[in-house]
């Protein structure tokens, strides 16, 4: 799934009526753990959270598109490209799914959701989105593989 629109998430009249009571917050930590990020179009360099750079696998948290996307499955590479180039023209939101590679050759799922902003003048502007790792990994080798925290 790979999706782009030019409307913001903020424009929403009733955002907080979207927020999660206790209960739902403990069944989303049942089932994902997430992790945020924030991108810089000017220096063209990501920032991610502790989690969501070990699970793409980087030594650093800050990174290149590159090296943000080379984990991913190599077929969806492409698409994850091109929604962020779409990202970093217009202002929108966007999401996409996909599965992160591991060193380990499990394949791990994970959900993306952001929001570019601020394009006005060209090369500025920003990004920022929240990554969702499913509490499990795929199938892998005819095993099925859990994640445990």
């Amino acid at each position: 799934m790979f999706k782009i629109a030019t409307t913001g998430l903020s424009s929403f009249p009733d955002a907080d009526s979207f927020a999660l009571g206790e209960s739902g917050q403990k069944l989303l930590n049942q089932f994902c753990f997430s992790d945020e990020w924030a991108g810089n179009l000017s220096s063209g360099l990501f920032r991610l959270g502790e989690t969501a750079t070990a699970m793409h696998g980087l030594r650093q948290p800050e990174c290149g598109l590159l090296n943000l996307v080379r984990c991913y499955d190599s077929t969806d590479r492409d698409h994850v490209f091109r929604l962020f180039e779409q990202a970093a023209t217009t202002s929108s939101s966007f999401c996409f799914s996909t599965t992160i590679m591991l060193e380990s050759g499990q394949k791990q799922p994970v959900f993306c959701i952001g929001e570019s902003s601020g394009l006005a003048q060209r090369y500025s502007g920003s990004m920022l989105g929240v990554f969702f790792f499913p509490r499990f990994q795929l199938e892998t080798k005819g095993r099925i593989f859990s994640h445990h925290s």
